[in-house]
């Protein structure tokens, strides 16, 4: 996924810095408090909570903001919002298949919102079944690389159940099957070894190679997607090499 992990990578530290701050903060504040409210708000008995947490402080999420959210999330303090998880599928431009994860309290502006999105960046809506058998549910840590080497981190995981470390640049991507998710990180912890994010997610099984121009239109249609509120995750099978990246970034 070496593109499209980069891409990620990158964007998720623009995000960090510019403009969109308060979004990406509201999207992890809500990603803590549906974990406490989903396994309790014991960090130790819920690795869900802890690990969201764990990406929150990673980008700089005020830790006042955090502890609000679990006392929120756990019924501990008043004012939390139930919210669903909602799957959309779709196709993007050059035929890029598209999962939309929302996380909502009104099913019908998500909807709205997503489809609005789609139509207007040369996308279209796909009936639930017809875009997700090409996704794999796994587990997928990101470890920045400081002064490790792949081999210290493939030593590290190994044993827990990693089936394998890719190298994006300035991180490596770990995955593994998504029940392993827990064990990997830890090794990792064990190991002394940081890591930014470990969460489960949707990886392609197969990829679209996309040129400069299909890349820029599906940047655009996942950034569309992405400024609505209720969309939480936007998984997508595009690879882009990095000679189109460095375009692209131009």
């Amino acid at each position: 996924m070496s593109g499209h992990s980069k891409w990620a990578t990158t964007k998720h530290k623009k995000a960090v810095i510019d403009a969109k701050r308060g979004k990406l903060f509201a999207k992890l504040i809500k990603n803590i408090e549906v974990a406490a409210r989903t396994g309790g708000a014991d960090i130790d008995g819920n690795p869900t909570l802890f690990d969201a947490i764990q990406k929150a402080k990673k980008s700089s999420v005020p830790n006042k903001n955090i502890d609000s959210a679990v006392k929120r999330g756990g019924g501990l303090e008043a004012g939390g919002v139930d919210y669903e998880t909602i799957m959309y599928e779709g196709y993007g431009p050059n035929g890029v298949a598209v999962l939309i994860e929302c996380l909502t309290d009104n099913r019908n502006r998500a909807a709205s919102d997503v489809r609005v999105a789609m139509t207007r960046n040369g996308g279209s809506m796909a009936d639930p079944g017809s875009v997700s058998y090409l996704f794999n549910r796994k587990g997928v840590v990101i470890v920045p690389k400081g002064e490790l080497s792949e081999d210290d981190v493939l030593g590290a995981v190994l044993d827990a159940g990693a089936e394998e470390v890719n190298d994006l640049g300035e991180s490596f991507e770990v995955l593994s099957e998504a029940t392993d998710l827990v064990a990997v990180r830890t090794a990792l912890q064990e190991n002394g070894i940081d890591y930014d994010s470990a969460e489960a997610n949707f990886v392609p099984t197969m990829q679209v190679e996309l040129d400069e121009e299909g890349a820029r239109k599906i940047f655009k249609l996942i950034d569309a997607l992405e400024d609505s509120d209720d969309v939480q995750n936007v998984f997508a099978n595009f690879d882009v090499s990095d000679e189109v990246m460095e375009k692209v970034d131009a």
